[in-house]
């Protein structure tokens, strides 16, 4: 039902831009985020965005450099990732919130629908 795009390979400073389609279902009313999975590490949030869009999460880590924005007309999720560094290299996973109208989450526990998740390498 979600399918993720926009990974690859990229020189440190570089940028790029994910996209997270939701397919079947309207999910206008419900918070979306992005996780990221180093190898031997734990999946985390990286970025949440409520479902009315006004409200957005960053992980220390990445505030400044990444943009979380949501198109509900297009059932559609972006991050813009700026200033990538090599410890920004991961996969990256979509994920909703299958309840409508809920906050955003930091646990991967509270999200229902998740992308197949893309590959960001940022080389230095």
């Amino acid at each position: 039902q979600l399918q993720a795009s926009g990974g690859g390979l990229v020189l440190a400073g570089g940028s790029l831009r994910l996209s997270c389609a939701a397919y079947g279902r309207s999910f206008s009313r419900h918070a979306m985020g992005w996780f990221r999975q180093a190898p031997g590490k734990e999946r985390k949030l990286v970025s949440g965005v409520s479902w009315t869009g006004q409200s957005t999460y960053y992980t220390e880590s990445v505030k400044g450099r990444f943009t979380i924005s949501r198109d509900n007309a297009k059932n559609t999720v972006y991050l813009q990732m700026d200033s990538l560094k090599p410890e920004d290299t991961a996969v990256y996973y979509c994920a909703i919130n299958g309840r409508r109208f809920s906050t955003i989450e930091t646990e991967q526990n509270e999200y229902d629908f998740w992308g197949q998740g893309t590959q960001v390498t940022v080389s230095s």
